[in-house]
């Protein structure tokens, strides 16, 4: 007889359990979307094969350890050992107590009476970006304590033919690297034990049939916390995978008293039948409606930038930023952020971290007079800070090295010269928001760089915790002093920026409204760095800057042009030093930054698709309502084929014509002539219906290597 299903549903994408008597519902389909709301129960439909345990246990919403579950459990704990040595309550058995389920959401009340536990999983679905958000929380019912070492966020399935997974890894200046993998017989899993996301573990994963840029079944999760994590997929018996993630936990890190709770972070999770960029656009779609908090309660234009740090290191010298805020003002920047070095004794990196007062070598006056020039030149200023961390050699170490984190009786780690401050503890946490808060105070200062620029080693204190790791007490403690500085400073933005790239996820992005994505301003080795980032993250929140000729961190160089045109497909910046460039290289800065202006709301707002054609990338913008599209070829390196193929753009208005302009061609010095159709692109006069750049595609001319062309299309009134 067909049972009843639970479902939750939305345009493309659903989930559906099946109802058990007596125990757990089973996991029937977490995929597309037009499930019937009745069904046949698949515990009716597995024989008993030869060799396995009466009741061979099926794959369910929580499948614990110790009875008959002999994969990744959802939950892994238990309690302390008693007089004799007897732990216990390590192998659980939940029930249903309550199911309360509308068109949105479900929650699963679940008890283990025999373990002392209560259970609830929560899913809750936006119809909007498709996208669900599933969490757990798990209550201590005993007497006695109650030791967590996993406990998934999200387990869910994935079909036998999701036999493809894109996954993430990197290194610092070199982040978000997409790496793709056949699945086999063993577990994929990735692991971050760093106390931030870090380099190499963004805690993000895809899996799909074919990882094709515009179709076929894409599944795709991300953990929204800032800390440690697992990212797990392991065959089932049935064929079927099981995706789970979550927060990895420290040995007797989170340790449940009578009575406590534990919340997991939440796990964001949707489906796309269009690929890769179908997939990205619900969570493109989810983060601007349901995690990004604004100022104002909505986005204003993102300012362009100018960023200091390039510009002059730790050489501060007022008359030489005023000049420098003078230059950018002429060539159109919006927002002069003053990067390291401005504070007590700040020389170099093995100084000062933690004396967040100015220089007064530097800045005799304070940084005020700094401000108003910048202000009075209609230009917000910011501020780059690093609160988390301490200097050994600094005035707030010399009075609180107890401050630090740190373990009895073993060495301190440091890294950059730097140690962690313990923001768990109530008075550094007040500290560092007195000192922020002041700046605040007393300066117009619109914006705060929040840099954290280490792992976390040593990750406790050895009297507070009794030497228990703090990794998870630390990023709560982040989240509150972050949530407790905006409240105060409601107007002021925040961007995470971790050695660049090293925490970025739609935890931190509840507290702020950009992510530096990466310390390497390199043309060529941003577009694979910034194609990662997107994947699941908004272009009006990923840093993207023009740096210097020659890279700070690769020492290639690349024309102003290709700089640009890399960086403009994000919150569009300068990294360099403006004072040193000619009148001609001024102009054509002026002009890509008026071309970010004039397209930012196509960019920031709009639907963003990626891909690779052989040793070309692309990138395209098309505005909501169609009306208009950005779109990026760049050439990574030479290649065979003589012609770069057309592009298509799809998703405009078919019947409408578009007005294709080139922002910019690269000059191709041993063409013998040009086509007729370059000439018409560059003079903005090539028009084309929206049904002929969807079948047939942009002409685009041919490329040399380390060079991009940009073309706007704009509908013709």
């Amino acid at each position: 007889m067909a049972r009843e299903l639970i479902t939750l549903q939305a345009r493309g994408c659903a989930i559906a359990l099946e109802p058990v008597e007596g125990g757990v519902p089973l996991w029937r389909h977490f995929g597309a979307a037009g499930l019937p709301a009745a069904s046949w129960p698949l515990t009716e439909a597995r024989m008993q094969p030869p060799n396995a345990l009466d009741g061979d246990l099926a794959f369910a919403v929580l499948n614990t350890h110790g009875l008959g579950w002999f994969q990744q459990p959802s939950l892994l704990g238990s309690r302390a050992g008693d007089a004799q040595g007897e732990g216990g309550d390590w192998a659980q058995q939940f029930v249903v107590d309550r199911i309360d389920h509308d068109a949105q959401s479900l929650r699963l009340v679940l008890r283990d009476e025999v373990a002392a536990l209560g259970l609830e999983l929560h899913y809750r679905i936006d119809p909007d970006s498709e996208v669900f958000t599933l969490h757990a929380e798990l209550e201590n019912r005993g007497t006695t304590d109650f030791r967590v070492d996993w406990l998934a966020a999200a387990c869910v399935p994935l079909p036998p033919q999701a036999g493809q997974v894109l996954g993430f890894a990197g290194r610092w200046a070199l982040e978000y690297q997409q790496h793709r993998e056949a699945l086999g017989i063993a577990a994929w899993r990735r692991d971050c034990r760093r106390g931030r996301n870090a380099h190499d573990t963004f805690p993000g994963v895809i899996v799909g049939t074919t990882l094709a840029d515009d179709d076929g079944p894409t599944w795709g999760a991300h953990l929204a916390w800032s800390g440690n994590h697992s990212l797990l997929i392991e065959p089932l018996p049935d064929g079927r995978r099981q995706l789970q993630l979550g927060e990895w936990f420290a040995p007797d890190e989170l340790v449940l008293r009578p009575g406590e709770r534990y919340r997991t972070p939440d796990a964001l999770l949707s489906f796309s039948a269009g690929g890769l960029n179908g997939l990205s656009a619900n969570f493109h779609r989810h983060l601007r409606t349901n995690v990004l908090r604004w100022p104002g309660g909505r986005m204003a234009p993102r300012p362009v930038h100018l960023n200091t740090w390039e510009a002059v290191y730790f050489d501060h010298d007022l008359a030489g930023l005023k000049a420098l805020a003078d230059a950018a003002a002429e060539v159109g920047i919006e927002r002069f952020v003053l990067d390291d070095g401005w504070f007590h004794r700040r020389d170099d990196d093995t100084r000062s971290l933690g004396d967040w007062w100015p220089d007064a070598r530097k800045y005799p006056q304070g940084l005020g007079p700094l401000v108003r020039h910048v202000r009075g030149l209609g230009l917000q200023f910011g501020l780059w800070v690093e609160p988390e961390m301490i200097n050994p050699d600094s005035e707030l170490y010399r009075a609180h090295p107890d401050w630090a984190l740190q373990l009895a009786g073993r060495p301190m780690v440091t890294g950059r010269n730097q140690l962690v401050l313990d923001l768990s503890r109530a008075e550094v946490s007040d500290h560092l928001f007195g000192r922020l808060d002041a700046l605040l105070r007393e300066h117009e200062i619109a914006y705060l760089k929040w840099d954290m620029n280490r792992d976390l080693a040593t990750a406790a204190t050895g009297t507070g915790h009794r030497g228990r790791a703090g990794y998870h007490r630390h990023t709560e403690a982040l989240y509150a002093l972050l949530a407790r500085l905006r409240a105060a400073h409601p107007q002021v933005e925040i961007e995470s920026c971790s050695s660049g790239g090293a925490r970025a996820d739609a935890g931190i992005l509840r507290h702020t409204q950009r992510v530096w994505t990466s310390d390497c301003n390199d043309a060529l080795t941003r577009i694979g760095i910034q194609s990662g980032f997107l994947r699941f993250l908004p272009p009006e929140i990923m840093g993207a800057h023009i740096g210097p000729r020659s890279s700070h961190t690769t020492g290639r160089t690349h024309e102003l042009a290709f700089r640009a045109a890399v960086a403009l497909f994000g919150h569009f910046g300068v990294e360099a030093d403006v004072r040193q460039l000619g009148a001609d290289e001024r102009a054509e800065l002026a002009r890509w930054i008026a071309h970010h202006k004039a397209w930012r709301e196509v960019v920031h707002h709009g639907v963003l698709r990626q891909g690779t054609l052989g040793a070309l990338a692309w990138l395209q913008s098309r505005a909501q309502d169609g009306s208009a599209a950005l779109v990026a070829l760049y050439r990574r390196h030479e290649e065979l084929p003589r012609y770069s193929p057309s592009l298509p753009v799809p998703g405009l208005d078919p019947a409408r014509r578009y007005r294709a302009q080139a922002l910019h061609v690269p000059s191709l010095h041993h063409a013998r002539h040009g086509a007729p159709v370059f000439d018409a692109l560059r003079e903005g006069t090539l028009e084309l219906s929206g049904a002929e750049l969807a079948s047939i595609g942009l002409p685009m001319p041919p490329l040399p290597p380390e060079s991009a062309v940009v073309v706007g299309l704009r509908a013709v009134t």
